[in-house]
């Protein structure tokens, strides 16, 4: 699973990596992103635009918001058929914005977090569904979920599943909202090259989700 990650990149530069279109007001780095927080994504609605949007997917038929507690993430194998996600899998695809992610090893009797990034160390875009959930009150929000996939290589020694990783020469496929085609999309499911990532173990204080300052992705 993915349970917390990071985006330390600022706005300006996610706009030049992904070719952006339309932006948001300035927002800081978060180095200790967990569910129910708010990140940031883009879509493809008219053209790709860059939005907030809480982790968290809440499919637009429910009726409690409690259940984005559950739906953190949804398993590559099964996406496309699950009833919860498989609407917007094929309507409501999206990236969500992240420079790297956290995975716990257990040793023992604790478990030991590792920080997981590109070795290019650029912004990359994890595979997401998200949704416009109207409450009950009549507000409307954006929800939204991280695809996982089986491990890589690399992850496999500490964990047995990771986030999906769109390649870059495959996000705006990924984005198409003309794009239909279960088979194509599911393909890009698959584990992000090993030999293209780097893991170190960092320090145990990223267990607090409120430790956010850059320390928190310092080697140990």
């Amino acid at each position: 699973m993915c349970g917390r990650f990071v985006r330390s990149s600022p706005i300006e530069k996610i706009i030049t990596e992904f070719r952006v279109k339309k932006t948001l007001d300035q927002t800081g780095p978060s180095y200790n992103i967990a569910p129910a927080q708010d990140i940031l994504i883009i879509n493809h609605e008219g053209e790709k635009q860059l939005i907030a949007c809480t982790w968290g997917f809440i499919p637009s038929w429910a009726k409690d918001p409690s259940i984005g507690h559950k739906t953190i993430n949804a398993r590559a194998e099964t996406v496309a058929e699950k009833p919860m996600f498989r609407s917007a899998f094929r309507k409501h695809r999206c990236l969500v914005i992240a420079d790297g992610f956290y995975e716990w090893e257990k040793k023992e009797k604790k478990k030991v977090p590792f920080y997981i990034r590109l070795r290019t160390a650029k912004p990359f875009g994890f595979g997401g569904l998200y949704s416009h959930w109207t409450s009950p009150e009549g507000k409307t929000v954006c929800t939204c979920t991280i695809i996982t996939t089986t491990a890589n290589a690399l992850i496999e020694a500490i964990h047995d599943r990771m986030p999906v990783i769109i390649p870059k020469d495959k996000e705006d496929l990924w984005l198409d909202p003309e794009m239909k085609d279960d088979d194509i999309l599911l393909d890009l499911l698959k584990p992000y090259p090993a030999e293209l990532m780097e893991m170190y173990e960092v320090s145990t204080n990223v267990n607090i989700p409120a430790f956010r300052s850059h320390e928190a992705i310092t080697p140990v």
